[in-house]
């Protein structure tokens, strides 16, 4: 908390009131951390987002939960990103819904072609899901495409759940650029929810807090009944630790701090790819913290999982097998998926460990097509 503090223009501002009585608390969560969630919802869009439209949860793995269990169920058709965090398929699939990949591949700079999204749709399809920035690719949805996207739903009277918790960690992308995604809330459309979390643009993971936003207030209690069942309200504690990360004393330095680390970060790792070309290749991302990359040995990928497995036991190193961990144990075989956005001095010594196991044990990985024999 002392470097949260220190990032602060008013170093005389208390992150936490020592007088709070540790009750429930708000039960929505505290009115300045949504004022100020909603202040940042509010700066790019047609009409401001009132603070009663967000609804706090610890963490954006909770917030996706309980608005999905809130929303889907048995005979709804939702079409989700792919490849994407597992949870936003395998929990409407849990619930009973027909679960399409929406698939952006790696031929085309991981982009989502909007013709695969309308043949997509069915009478039944009640939910689009999109992921943006995408986790594990880095890359983005542009603005453009986004416009096109709302107009599909807003045309089929669709939802629209957005994931932007590695929102607004964009590293490589301007805000002045004319391609700039903005947040889903912003878009004009109403069945909009954005979900978020302090844990990945602003590395604040220590505190258990995150949300779920809509254009729509009636989304919003539905997803505030279901909460009943799971929770009351998150730790006060967390609630003024987030609203001090996120007041405008701190959320400006908080945001250019996190971003220049990811920009060091990616061009140390981009300078290894580059070195061992030979093994790797990647699409460079544009957000986020991580980067997907594929490793191959005389041109034919190589197994995944049992890279990672004698990488990390050898060397100490984890990285995250495509396959396994995003492809449902048969895409992206060859795939790793890399988390850069550490302290440089982690990343650095990772990637000494690293280039030792190419040399060394990397001809020892079997190839994806030996798996199968």
């Amino acid at each position: 908390m002392a470097d949260l503090q220190s990032l602060s223009e008013d170093k005389t501002k208390s992150i936490i009131n020592p007088s709070t009585k540790l009750t429930y608390g708000a039960i929505r969560g505290s009115e300045k951390l949504r004022s100020n969630l909603a202040g940042l919802y509010s700066a790019k869009a047609a009409s401001p987002l009132p603070l009663e439209n967000i609804l706090i949860t610890p963490g954006a793995i909770a917030a996706n939960f309980m608005l999905l269990y809130a929303l889907i169920g048995k005979g709804d058709h939702v079409i989700c990103h792919y490849p994407t965090y597992q949870q936003l398929y395998s929990v409407p699939a849990s619930l009973g819904a027909d679960v399409n990949f929406w698939r952006a591949r790696e031929d085309r700079s991981w982009q989502l072609d909007i013709g695969e999204l309308k043949g997509l749709i069915r009478p039944e399809t009640k939910m689009i899901i999109i992921n943006n920035p995408n986790n594990p690719t880095g890359a983005i949805i542009n603005k453009s495409l986004l416009e096109q996207i709302v107009a599909i739903a807003q045309e089929r009277k669709l939802i629209i759940l957005s994931d932007e918790v590695y929102r607004p960690l964009f590293h490589a992308i301007s805000p002045m650029d004319p391609h700039f995604p903005p947040s889903i809330l912003s878009m004009g459309y109403s069945e909009t929810i954005a979900t978020g979390s302090l844990s990945k643009a602003y590395a604040l993971a220590g505190i258990r807090v995150g949300w779920i936003a809509s254009r729509s207030r009636a989304l919003i209690d539905s997803c505030a009944m279901a909460r009943d069942y799971t929770t009351i309200s998150v730790s006060q504690i967390d609630d003024q630790i987030a609203s001090f990360a996120l007041g405008p004393d701190c959320i400006h330095s908080l945001l250019s701090r996190n971003i220049k680390l990811a920009q060091t970060n990616l061009s140390i790792l981009e300078r290894f790819i580059d070195d061992h070309r030979w093994a790797c290749q990647w699409i460079r991302p544009i957000a986020g913290t991580t980067a997907f990359v594929k490793f191959s040995r005389q041109g034919q990928e190589v197994d995944d999982v049992a890279l990672c497995k004698l990488l990390h036991r050898t060397t100490g190193v984890m990285f995250c097998p495509g396959c396994l961990c995003f492809g449902n144990g048969k895409d992206f075989r060859g795939f790793v998926r890399i988390g850069f956005v550490c302290q440089t001095d982690v990343l650095k010594q990772g990637l000494i460990e690293l280039t030792a196991f190419m040399k060394r044990d990397f001809a020892q990985v079997p190839l994806a097509s030996e798996r199968d024999l």
